[in-house]
Formats: C-alpha cells, sequence, structure tokens
C-alpha cells in the first residue's frame, strides 16, 4: 500500500468535502479544501486504504487483459485527419439543425488531451482520433461541443441540452472514459520511411 500512496496526487479547490477518485493510468487524486491540514488529508488517505487497493488492483488486472497498443504513424494520422473533415463537418450541420445552433469554422486536429471545444466564436475543433471510435460516440462529441452554443459550462441545463438530443449519452460519453486512453496512446507517433 505504501507504493500506491507515494502516487497520490493532491489537488486542492474552494470545495468543502475531500473525496477521492482513481483515473484510468491508476493515479490517485484526492481532492480537498484549501485550508484542508495535510495531516487530515493523510488520515483521510489511510482510511481508504483497502478501497484504494482494491481499485488500483482492478485497474492493473483490466491492463494486462487488454492487448498491446497499436502507434499510428504519422500517415496513419494524416489519413484518419483527411477522413475526419470529410465526416466531421456532415455531423456538424446534421445536430446544428437539430439543436438548433450556428457554429463557425471546423477544424480537425490530432491532439493528446481533448475530443473536441467550442470557442466563444462558435468555431469548432476536432480530435481526428474520433474516426477510431464507435460512430456514436464521434456523435455524442459534436452534439457535446454544439450544446456549448448554448451554455458554456456544464452545468445541468447544458446536460439537459445534450440529453434532448442524446437520451443515452452517458452510455456514449462512458465508452469514451473508458476507452478514450487507449484511443490516445496510439498517438505514439512512429514516422514511416
Amino acid at each position: 500500500m505504501d507504493h500506491v500512496i507515494s502516487e497520490i496526487k493532491v489537488i486542492r479547490s474552494s470545495r468543502k468535502t475531500m473525496v477521492l477518485e482513481i483515473i484510468k493510468d491508476g493515479t490517485i487524486l484526492v481532492r480537498a479544501p484549501y485550508r484542508m491540514p495535510e495531516s487530515e488529508i493523510r488520515r483521510f488517505i489511510q482510511e481508504k486504504s483497502d478501497w484504494i487497493e482494491k481499485h488500483v488492483q482492478r485497474i492493473e488486472e483490466r491492463q494486462r487483459t487488454l492487448p498491446p497498443v497499436e502507434g499510428l504513424t504519422m500517415k496513419d494520422i494524416r489519413k484518419l485527419a483527411d477522413q475526419a473533415s470529410v465526416v466531421i463537418p456532415k455531423r456538424v450541420e446534421y445536430f446544428a439543425e437539430k439543436i438548433p445552433v450556428t457554429y463557425g469554422r471546423i477544424t480537425i486536429r490530432n491532439q493528446k488531451t481533448r475530443w473536441g471545444s467550442c470557442s466563444s466564436k462558435g468555431n469548432l475543433n476536432f480530435n481526428c482520433l474520433l474516426m477510431l471510435a464507435p460512430p456514436e460516440v464521434l456523435d455524442y462529441v459534436v452534439v457535446h461541443e454544439l450544446c456549448h452554443r448554448k451554455e458554456m459550462n456544464h452545468s445541468e441545463r447544458f446536460w439537459r441540452e445534450v440529453e434532448n438530443i442524446l437520451p443515452d449519452y452517458r452510455e456514449r460519453k462512458k465508452w469514451l472514459k473508458e476507452n478514450g486512453g487507449r484511443l490516445i496512446a496510439r498517438m505514439q507517433v512512429h514516422e514511416t520511411i
């Protein structure tokens, strides 16, 4: 358990309570209030040590059963980007009419941290790796970003907008949370000669 505790990251914010979170890569986060004493955080971690150990083991077992991640070449990424620049604008146009919202420029990128984004001017960015995800997951990301044209936040109203268009958005979001890391891991680019 000691090796696990040494890999815990503490994030302080204006929250009132402490919460424990384990990310897919096994990183353990403790979200704590700014004024929470270090000793209290350590005690909280100690109290939750069995829970942490159980979940870390589960993640490690899952990682062992997954096939190795196959890296993408620059040629692969260019191909995905070309494909995305045809497919994604059509999905954006389709869902923008249903929501209904307007949007600006659409840009396709190969990003290591985001699936999509929406600027205050309505410009949309999408990750070309979405071409490796199921079509319903791609649609979820498109709808998510377009709903930011109505709500530039992740409030209850925002999620209601998403749910109006995709009543099953939670399953799609869950797929991305559980599998997205493996798609992004493929971005270990190997240039072919």
